[in-house]
């Protein structure tokens, strides 16, 4: 995990060289960076998060399979281990055993600032990513044979998020920079990216937004978080209705997540996708 934190961390310091140096570098590295970022991404909100770890909705096998494969090339963690982490962190949200609060690290100015480093990055060199209790957090999760072999193979996701932007670089421009510069923008900027959206859930959304639902901790609506983690920073709503599909309960509450997965409903690739009515809406607003 050192170095899935550590090599994107060097990227974007290489890339912001380049740019100073070299300036703009062109749009085919722009395409790969958005471009996979919205791929992995969404395969870590809509596959990781609302499909596996909540069953806020029920697909075919290989759909699954898919937004499982897209998921772990965010290299944010094999699938049953992501999964197992954030069932733990629901079950213990802001309290004792919470493998990310923000909350557990002292009072004061300094306490803030250390739960926001550990909530954001520190969590990921303790116990609970090396023991995540896979048996007791995700055995639906293990009992499909599918599954397990995906997730099995997950260095080699790994390796292919590297090497297929690398591939495209090269062929786009058949060269040597073409395919270093694909591996740089659309690899390792592009992880960078992704990984600090996603942990800034853990982190920005249980200390900075609104709260609108009644959830048990500390989680927040953010507005920012909401638009750049594609739906995940309406976290409030999320830790108040765990198994909703849609975290942007609000009409002008953005997200991008949920709006594929109504997507994938209308084309009949999703269907028993789980939202709560209004009467558990009512129970709970604050």
């Amino acid at each position: 995990m050192g170095l899935a934190v550590a090599l994107p961390f060097l990227g974007c310091i290489a890339a912001a060289g380049l740019l100073w140096q070299w300036g703009f570098m062109g749009w085919l590295y722009v395409g790969m960076l958005v471009g996979g970022w919205l791929l992995t991404g969404t395969g870590i909100t809509i596959g990781f998060h609302r499909l596996l770890t909540h069953r806020s909705f029920d697909t075919y096998r290989w759909v699954k399979l898919v937004w499982m494969a897209l998921g772990a090339l965010s290299v944010e963690g094999s699938p049953l281990v992501w999964c197992a982490v954030h069932r733990r962190h629901h079950e213990h949200s802001d309290q004792p055993g919470d493998p990310h609060s923000p909350h557990l690290h002292g009072s004061g100015l300094i306490g803030t600032l250390r739960g926001l480093w550990h909530a954001q990055t520190g969590w990921l060199f303790t116990g609970y990513w090396t023991s995540p209790e896979l048996a007791r957090y995700v055995p639906d999760l293990l009992a499909d044979p599918a599954l397990v072999a995906v997730d099995r193979m997950y260095y080699v996701w790994v390796l292919l998020s590297l090497f297929l932007p690398t591939l495209i670089g090269g062929l786009a421009t058949w060269s040597w920079q073409g395919a270093l510069l694909g591996l740089l923008w659309g690899g390792l900027v592009r992880i960078f990216i992704t990984h600090h959206i996603t942990w800034s859930i853990n982190s920005i959304c249980h200390v900075f937004g609104s709260t609108e639902f009644e959830a048990g901790d500390a989680s927040r609506n953010n507005w920012l978080c909401g638009l750049l983690g594609l739906g995940e920073g309406w976290h409030n709503n999320h830790h108040a209705f765990p198994t909703s599909a849609r975290h942007g309960l609000a009409w002008w509450q953005l997200d991008a997540s949920w709006l594929i997965i109504r997507g994938m409903e209308l084309i009949g690739l999703a269907w028993n996708v789980r939202f709560p009515n209004e009467r558990a809406l009512a129970a709970k607003r604050l």
